[in-house]
C-alpha cells in the first residue's frame, strides 16, 4: 500500500471531501457523537466511492471528465496553499504568498495528472472507520486517525491532519501507514529547491521536466 501513497492520498482526500449523506450522518451520531472533523472522515465516504463505481466506465472512456471530477473534489477540501508551504519547509521561509500558490498549484496539478487515473483501480468496497481524534500542538488543528477496512486484507491506517479555514475543516496532510504526504514531497523537492527558485521548480513541474513521485521504498 505504501508503494502507491499518492493514489491512496487522493482517494482518502476525496473520501473526506464528500458531503455527508443524512443517513450516514445519523449513523455517525450513534457512535459517541464524533466532532465535525471526525464525522467528515467517518460519514462522507459513500458518495465518492459510489460515484467512482457508478461512473467507472465513463471515466475510463473520458479521462478529461475524471480529471475534472478529481480536481474539483480534491480542491474543495484540501488546503493546497498551506500544504504547499509545509512541503517547501525551510525553502518557503520568506517566500511570497504568490510564489507559495504558484508552487502549490503546480504540485497539485502534476499530482492529478500522474495519479488521478489510479482512482479507477481503487477498491470501492472499502469502508472507513474512525478510531480517534487528537488535537495538534499549538492549536494547529486535529488529527483524525482512521482505518480503511478492506474485505480481503488487513485494515490500512490512514491519519488525516485538518485545520479550520473560513469555518470549514480542510485537510493539509494525509499519512498512510505512517507515511506523510507532506514529508514525502518535502524530501523529494529539497534538492531541486537548493538549486533553483520556487518559480523555477514550479515551471519545471508545469512543463513536465520534473515528475512528482508517490512511491515509497
Amino acid at each position: 500500500m505504501k508503494h502507491s501513497l499518492l493514489s491512496v492520498v487522493l482517494a482518502s482526500a476525496l473520501v473526506a471531501a464528500a458531503p455527508i449523506p443524512a443517513a450516514f450522518a445519523q449513523a455517525a451520531r450513534t457512535q459517541a457523537a464524533p466532532s465535525a472533523a471526525s464525522q467528515l472522515v467517518l460519514a462522507s465516504s459513500t458518495r465518492i466511492l459510489t460515484t467512482l463505481e457508478q461512473r467507472r466506465a465513463e471515466f475510463k472512456g473520458n479521462p478529461a471528465a475524471l480529471r475534472e471530477y478529481v480536481s474539483s473534489e480534491f480542491n474543495t477540501l484540501f488546503d493546497r496553499d498551506y500544504a504547499g508551504r509545509l512541503v517547501l519547509g525551510m525553502h518557503g521561509r520568506g517566500a511570497s504568498d504568490a510564489d507559495i500558490k504558484l508552487f502549490a498549484d503546480a504540485l497539485s496539478d502534476s499530482l492529478m495528472t500522474r495519479y488521478g487515473s489510479a482512482l479507477l483501480d481503487f477498491n470501492t468496497s472499502l469502508k472507513v472507520r474512525v478510531k480517534s481524534e487528537t488535537a495538534l500542538p499549538g492549536g494547529r488543528g486535529v488529527k483524525v486517525s482512521s482505518e480503511m477496512i478492506r474485505p480481503d486484507g488487513d485494515p490500512v491506517p490512514v491519519d488525516y491532519l485538518l485545520r479550520q479555514v473560513g469555518g470549514k475543516w480542510k485537510i493539509f496532510d494525509v499519512m498512510v501507514e505512517g507515511v506523510s504526504f507532506v514529508q514525502t514531497f518535502r524530501n523529494q523537492f529539497d534538492a531541486p529547491l537548493r538549486q533553483k527558485s520556487i518559480p523555477q521548480v514550479a515551471a519545471d513541474l508545469r512543463a513536465g521536466r520534473m515528475q512528482v513521485s508517490g512511491d515509497v521504498n
